[in-house]
């Protein structure tokens, strides 16, 4: 698929992702407890209440999983694949192919969570119309969320993109005569910046812990768009990895317990779109999207 034609698909508006990491050696081939330790797990929101209630779950069906927390985007893929974790969910495809063509990996997904949406936050403006001319929104500075927020603020009518946007648009592509401003700052920061900026593009990851609530959500995306598919949030491991019975099971356990589902909605304030996507639809999107990536380079 070109970049012309992905653009057009995503282009559409949608109505619609870590801090030291455990260390030691990798868990034993049948991901169970041992002399090796536990499956290990890296995720954004450890503190989560579902993740503890996975970890019982999983325990039940005899797997010991350690969740491991990480604080910035950029760590648990490395973490990753330097065989500091097992798996890790914290990502969409999107940001895992970046993530691939940029350090020549091949960390692949073995399973599918959820969608969030992206959403616009304000502590100072009620309404998307309340936001003065000029007036600066935060947005996350990571590559393929900072593209996604800019979709976001198009489809709420505060900025226009060059070409209508795509999942490769940057603050350049932004035209002249738009309402706002943006200013990229990382993702764990946006929230915590609102009281600097007329409103913040936040991930679903810190809406919860930065107190926000729908009261404060002037916008977001439509994780129900076809056109969202590439922000499926993922399960991923390293390609060796993709069969694991284990790691497998363990996904299994995420999407079929419904504590832990319920869970998740909670978690997310009941915006997660939970799915059962196929693996190897997953496969086939994150092969797309590094194509496309390297055509642009």
């Amino acid at each position: 698929m070109s970049r012309k034609s992905l653009a057009a698909i995503l282009a559409v508006p949608l109505a619609l992702l870590l801090s030291a990491c455990a260390s030691g050696a990798a868990a034993p081939a049948d991901g169970t407890a041992g002399a090796q330790g536990p499956v290990r797990i890296g995720v954004v929101g450890a503190g989560d209440p579902y993740w503890q209630t996975y970890k019982d779950a999983a325990a039940a069906e005899g797997i010991t999983v350690e969740i491991v927390n990480f604080d910035a985007y950029d760590q648990p893929n490395p973490a990753l694949s330097a065989g500091e974790l097992d798996l890790n969910q914290f990502q969409h495809i999107i940001y895992l192919a970046t993530y691939n063509v940029k350090a020549g990996d091949d960390l692949v997904p073995v399973g599918a969570t959820a969608i969030y949406p992206l959403g616009l936050y304000s502590t100072k403006y009620k309404s998307v119309a309340d936001i003065p001319d000029g007036g600066t929104i935060a947005i996350p500075n990571d590559e393929s969320n900072q593209a996604r927020a800019l979709l976001v603020l198009q489809s709420a009518g505060l900025i226009s993109l060059k070409d209508g946007g795509s999942i490769f648009s940057t603050p350049a592509d932004i035209q002249p005569g738009s309402k706002a401003k943006v200013e990229a700052v990382a993702a764990d920061f946006t929230a915590s910046s609102l009281p600097d900026f007329a409103g913040a593009v936040v991930n679903n990851d810190f809406v919860a812990k930065s107190g926000l609530t729908k009261d404060q959500l002037l916008a977001q995306d439509d994780p129900s768009d076809p056109a969202a598919f590439p922000y499926i949030n993922i399960f991923a491991a390293k390609a060796k990895d993709a069969d694991n019975p284990t790691y497998q099971k363990l996904v299994k356990i995420y999407q079929e317990t419904a504590s832990v589902q319920q869970g998740v909605l909670e978690a997310s304030g009941g915006s997660a779109v939970l799915l059962k996507t196929p693996v190897a639809d997953l496969v086939s999107a994150l092969k797309k999207t590094e194509d496309d990536i390297r055509a642009t380079q």
